[in-house]
């Protein structure tokens, strides 16, 4: 019985993950300030990781830039980044998930990349604390 009772908590656990990463999506196609603020952890950080050649370079980003940035995107400039699977790994308050994804805007391909995402659980909700992404136009599905 109580490996079954772990087996649901487990999904449960991995189903909030999921659903917190959803609405981040959400929010960023909706341009929604609050909606995207509120899955964040306030120390979280972000980073980008670029290609040039062979040398690999880490971006920097904070997510207020980030927020910011989508809060003032034009009203007819969809931005849609669309997840195409979630590995998620959880133990206790703290979670990883590895998404590879595509990023349309206005419905038209732009690139394609894995973002890694690290969330704590702070009173009762999952909040992303740090997110590094790849971006490419080659090599997508």
């Amino acid at each position: 019985m109580m490996i079954s009772g772990l087996s649901i908590g487990q999904e449960n656990s991995e189903k909030a993950v999921e659903n917190t990463i959803a609405k981040l999506f959400d929010g960023m196609r909706d341009k929604d300030q609050a909606a995207l603020e509120a899955v964040f952890h306030e120390k979280a950080i972000m980073h980008t990781v670029t290609e040039n050649g062979e040398q690999a370079a880490l971006g920097e980003n904070s997510v207020r830039d980030f927020v910011n940035r989508i809060a003032v995107t034009p009203a007819e400039t969809r931005l849609d980044e669309r997840i195409l699977e979630y590995h998620i790994r959880v133990d206790g308050e703290m979670a990883s998930a590895w998404t590879p994804y595509e990023f349309y805007v206005n419905d038209s391909f732009s690139h394609c990349g894995v973002n890694s995402f690290q969330l704590i659980k702070e009173n009762r909700d999952w909040k992303i604390t740090y997110v590094m992404d790849t971006r490419r136009k080659v090599g997508c599905r």
